[in-house]
């Protein structure tokens, strides 16, 4: 709840919002986290149990397919040619591309797919707060509350993932009550 909450104060007030990005940008979240839970459990899983590089290849057609069917829609007859004058770019981030993919399912196999989503929530923040100091993007005070906020969430997260026995735990159990104690009744 406090890394949703963070994260919408990180957004509100938007200058420039549009729903369409905002619908493009709820249907890619959902994909994302359908996508690293099924992941999680592909290689976690009680009945099977694929390796990084087994679920690389496992989910790598389902990607080409999408990306097919996009780019039918999107054809351009330039593409050939382009594909000729630019490959020496194209591979290498290819093969970047595999090797981000194989990184992405380690995090999902070894931290969960929770853990991989929490990371990549603090790697927004981070690249927004690089962007302020490196080329001076303005932060407002909401989105720093918004980031102060989320980073807590993300902190407690981890506590609880660490060491659900924790002063800090039980402190903010206390405060916000212990919704484990509701869950079993």
């Amino acid at each position: 709840v406090w890394v949703i909450t963070g994260s919408s104060f990180a957004v509100s007030g938007e200058v420039q919002f549009a729903w369409i990005g905002f619908a493009f940008q709820v249907v890619s979240q959902f994909a994302e986290c359908s996508r690293a839970v099924m992941g999680e459990h592909v290689l976690t899983g009680a009945n099977l149990k694929l390796d990084p590089l087994s679920y690389t290849l496992f989910i790598s057609p389902t990607c080409l397919t999408v990306l097919l069917v996009g780019n039918a829609f999107e054809w351009d007859p330039a593409i050939p040619q382009a594909l000729v004058e630019w490959w020496p770019v194209l591979l290498p981030n290819a093969c970047m591309a595999f090797l981000l993919n194989v990184i992405v399912a380690t995090v999902i196999k070894e931290m969960s797919a929770v853990g991989f989503i929490m990371n990549g929530v603090v790697k927004d923040i981070v690249v927004v707060l690089a962007s302020a100091v490196l080329f001076g993007e303005s932060v407002t005070l909401s989105q720093t509350l918004g980031f102060v906020l989320t980073l807590a969430g993300v902190f407690c997260w981890s506590m609880l993932k660490l060491d659900p026995d924790n002063k800090v735990i039980r402190n903010a159990e206390w405060f916000f009550g212990d919704t484990r104690k509701e869950a079993e009744n």
